[in-house]
């Protein structure tokens, strides 16, 4: 399955567009035993439960493939008679109507599943009629074929938080009670895929909510199916590695270098699939000595086998995107400080040509120095006289004449 037929089979999960025939499922206790039994005519649910068991339904076909969604192929064993998918086959053609099928499959979960705590296990069975398309995607008035499909849906129960509300019956604040609420599914798959626009019942779709740690003993232990490695199981394995071998005073520097490298990898060759000789030269030109480098890239290989991923797959885009942050900061600070050192140097240059300005006026006057300053038609009449025997300026003033005396 695609992304495109993942988002199609969503697109009708609305209250106009939803088919959903029936929904069965099994309300399960801490001690795994069975509280209460689900059956209900879905379309014929009140308004806020639809929407609310609809929710948990379409996101069961949600996150990324590769990682929150995984295909599997059932072995050819699980297609003979008593095979799990016979068994998933079975309980969809029953469209949820066969107690006793729907019994022995809750009971198969609620052996295996490892969960802590209160769940539910929900069983949602629709039809499609898939519509034929034209190559631009437009739909035809005439059936392609029909698809029909389970979807299940394992989600946990929990308490409410404690809390105050409004006591009605006492017309005051108080605490009110917990209560027992479920939440959105932590696993669940659909059967069969719907690939290329088609019913195929070889394959299934199976859906985590944690990519990194998905409950693994459904897929191996409910689907009959032999589990794999998410991206981000991918991602944690490498990086655990790369911790493993190098010094831990380089644990920060060697995981920013190694993903940066890896980054630059994925831009160079989008869908380049990491060898061990890749491997081995993206943590080398990371600064971790090659015997080192070639080791971590051994055992990579080995623990992957044939599921080895492409680089796009297993950087780990946060630390990129922190160490471009990181960069982009050291960066902006050094510009900034370029600019204020020159923005000093000029304050600096201009502080030094104001005291040398003074200076030289300073060094032009001396304390025996007279500056007369008069309007210009008083230029002519200022003249020097001997009063008693001392030199004196004699500048005649009128009543009119404003006199100013400055001492500089």
């Amino acid at each position: 399955m695609d992304k495109k037929g993942i988002l199609e089979l969503k697109r009708r999960m609305t209250k106009d567009g939803c088919t959903f025939t029936k929904m069965t499922g099994c309300y399960v206790d801490g001690e795994k035993n069975k509280i209460v039994n689900i059956d209900e005519n879905f379309l014929g649910l009140e308004e806020e439960e639809f929407y609310k068991y609809l929710e948990i339904a379409k996101k069961t076909l949600s996150g990324t493939i590769g990682n929150n969604l995984m295909e599997y192929e059932f072995p050819l064993a699980e297609e003979e008679p008593g095979g799990h998918q016979q068994s998933l086959m079975a309980i969809k053609s029953s469209q949820l109507k066969n107690e006793e099928m729907l019994e022995s499959f809750y009971d198969m979960v609620i052996e295996n599943y490892e969960h802590t705590g209160n769940y539910l296990i929900l069983l949602f069975h629709d039809v499609y009629d898939v519509m034929t398309k034209t190559t631009d995607n437009n739909k035809l008035d005439e059936s392609e074929e029909i698809f029909e499909y389970i979807i299940c849906s394992i989600c946990p129960v929990a308490l409410s938080k404690p809390g105050l509300g409004y006591r009605k019956d006492e017309n005051r604040i108080g605490t009110v009670d917990r209560d027992w609420i479920v939440g959105l599914p932590e696993s669940g798959f659909l059967f069969p895929a719907f690939t290329d626009r088609s019913t195929d019942i070889h394959n299934v779709m199976f859906y985590s909510k944690d990519a990194k740690e998905p409950h693994k003993e459904l897929v191996n232990n409910i689907l009959g199916c032999e589990s794999k490695h998410t991206n981000a199981e991918k991602q944690v394995i490498f990086n655990n590695l790369l911790l493993e071998h190098v010094p831990e005073d380089d644990h920060k520097e060697v995981l920013i270098k190694v993903n940066e490298n890896l980054a630059d990898v994925i831009e160079e060759k989008p869908e380049e699939k990491l060898t061990e000789e890749v491997v081995a030269q993206v943590i080398t030109e990371s600064g971790v000595m090659g015997s080192v480098a070639q080791s971590i890239a051994e055992e990579f290989v080995h623990t992957l086998g044939e599921e080895l991923p492409e680089a796009e797959n297993i950087v780990d885009q946060k630390i990129v995107k922190q160490s471009a942050e990181k960069k982009e900061k050291i960066e902006l600070t050094a510009k900034v400080e370029a600019l204020t050192a020159k923005l000093e140097e000029a304050n600096e240059t201009i502080a030094n040509s104001t005291i040398n300005n003074d200076e030289e006026e300073t060094q032009e006057t001396d304390d025996n120095e007279i500056f007369v300053r008069v309007s210009g038609d008083k230029k002519d009449e200022i003249r020097t006289q001997l009063i008693e025997g001392q030199k004196c300026i004699v500048i005649p003033v009128s009543e009119e004449d404003n006199i100013n005396i400055v001492k500089r």
